[in-house]
């Protein structure tokens, strides 16, 4: 796999000006995965300048698809979310064909295993390479190592390259030359190798100059046209679009403009709050690719250089998705197991009283109204607030004594922005198993946390109404009002809101206990 640089059909004379190379190839297909837009597309960039004739796909793999639907996941929201934002693409790459001249471009779309839907296509279309964006999971890692070797095998030749990350792999590492396991230095390195890098680094990769090697797509070519439906794909329409999530390239647009309208401005004061609009809410453009990360962190890196606390605040969370992206790419073992081996040690609850305290996590009936809250959140919208990810995940591990693995597992299946690496590390820094995590003995009070971050019970009562009547005061904890107070507000323990399924005091001297393995050697 070669690296699309090299083929970018532009090189520097000594006199320091810019002069085109011919195209190295007749015919070039650009793979979509997790980049789902057209405008600075590094793929799509280096694909136009290195052939006469390009096309575009996507595949619906299986590979994932499948098991979606063997979790009876008929109605999710990410399949619906992909399906929009292509039909988005589809629509960009023909108005773009078309204002340079070229009719009957489009984007291809399959069904089918990826590792047989990109080499068939490939063969289909006669061309000479394949340019995709590089998908550091190891999943993703496996599969282009076999359509690498499937492509090969016709002679047809894959590049891949940087895309969804500003940084990647081992582009930033410690002074030693090793990868950083501890996120503030780490941020310190990223933000000295973006100002090293200058411009460039964050500069647009530019599509439309070279928009005449766009395609029409072939008569002969098989298979069906345009973007199957939900149905087509055996799956079912969800709640998407009564969310209002705006999908694709446009609703990428949309949610950035709102936030860099001013939101930007205060995020710094407001991200942590749950029941304030605060966060961009591009965590899924980003995960899909429907927004570019150069884009997001050029807006961000100015702002900040500009003294605004808010963008300060918001490149650092930036950051953090890149640090997480890079201790997968070095460390794929954490997939399974604790980035600190001493934490596997943990003998986690099992059997039917942890089973039904998972399935009461799950379901949102622990009797901590901010715990219940979120997951309700989370079950109805596939999003949950990143504040709110940390005190669930520490009441899963900590108080419940639950593996920090399930409830990753539940968060892959759920969230909208569901990215392995973030979601892992995310998980293990909650259970103190990850780099850079918080220490094992600091346990997440659930309550104080609400009354710190959701002081009014705003959020509370927006998810849990039957406890909308309750004082401010009281909402946090309904188990201490008293019965006149619980009467007043129609609340009945244990019938319209269920007692706490633990106490938090004991559960967190079992946990100090249960963690002390990791101090044993």
């Amino acid at each position: 796999m070669q690296d699309p640089a090299r083929t970018q059909g532009v090189t520097h004379r000594r006199d320091g000006h810019r002069h085109e190379e011919p195209p190295r190839f007749e015919r070039a297909l650009v793979w979509l995965r997790r980049d789902l837009r057209v405008h600075d597309h590094a793929a799509l960039a280096h694909a136009l300048a290195a052939a006469r004739q390009v096309w575009c796909c996507f595949v619906f793999d299986r590979a994932i698809l499948d098991g979606l639907l063997a979790a009876g996941r008929r109605a999710d929201r990410r399949v619906e979310f992909i399906r929009d934002s292509l039909v988005g693409v589809d629509a960009e790459l023909r108005e773009l064909a078309a204002a340079h001249g070229v009719a009957g471009a489009g984007l291809i779309v399959r069904h089918g295993f990826a590792v047989a839907e990109v080499p068939r296509l490939a063969g289909e279309l006669h061309v000479q390479a394949v340019f995709a964006n590089h998908d550091d999971e190891p999943a993703a890692r496996e599969r282009d190592l076999r359509v690498h070797g499937e492509l090969a095998h016709a002679g047809v030749a894959l590049h891949l390259g940087k895309d969804q990350v500003v940084f990647e792999r081992n582009e930033v590492l410690t002074a030693g030359g090793r990868p950083f396991s501890v996120f503030t230095p780490y941020k310190a390195a990223w933000l000295k190798a973006l100002h090293a890098a200058g411009p460039e680094a964050l500069a647009p990769r530019p599509v439309a100059p070279r928009a005449r090697a766009l395609a029409p797509l072939p008569e002969e070519l098989s298979g069906p046209r345009g973007v199957p439906s939900l149905q087509d794909l055996g799956f079912e329409p969800t709640n998407l679009h009564e969310l209002k999530l705006p999908s694709g390239p446009a609703g990428a647009e949309e949610l950035l403009a709102d936030f860099l309208g001013g939101r930007i401005e205060r995020y710094h004061e407001t991200r942590d709050f749950p029941a304030v609009k605060g966060p961009s809410y591009l965590g899924v453009h980003l995960r899909f690719g429907t927004v570019s990360v150069r884009r997001v962190v050029r807006e961000a890196h100015e702002r900040a250089a500009a003294g605004m606390r808010g963008a300060e605040m918001w490149l650092a969370e930036l950051a953090w998705r890149e640090f997480y992206q890079q201790l997968l790419h070095h460390h794929p073992r954490v997939v399974g197991a604790a980035f600190k081996p001493a934490y596997d040690r943990i003998r986690w609850h099992h059997g039917k009283h942890a089973e039904a305290q998972f399935a009461a996590w799950c379901e949102g009936r622990t009797g901590y109204p901010l715990v219940d809250a979120a997951m309700h959140q989370i079950n109805g919208s596939g999003y949950m607030h990143n504040r709110l990810r940390m005190v669930v995940a520490s009441f899963l591990t900590k108080d419940l004594g639950i593996d920090w693995r399930r409830g990753e597992a539940y968060f892959a299946l759920h969230l909208n922005d569901y990215d392995l690496a973030a979601n892992n590390g995310g998980w293990q820094w909650a259970a103190g198993s990850g780099c850079d995590a918080q220490p094992y003995f600091r346990v997440f009070n659930p309550v104080s946390q609400s009354r710190r971050f959701d002081p009014e019970g705003r959020f509370i009562r927006r998810y849990l109404p039957q406890l909308a009547r309750l004082p401010d005061a009281l909402i946090h904890a309904p188990w201490l009002a008293r019965p006149a107070d619980l009467e007043a507000a129609s609340v009945r323990l244990g019938v319209d809101y269920p007692l706490p399924i633990v106490e938090h005091a004991l559960a967190r001297r079992e946990a100090l206990a249960r963690y002390a393995v990791v101090k044993e050697r």
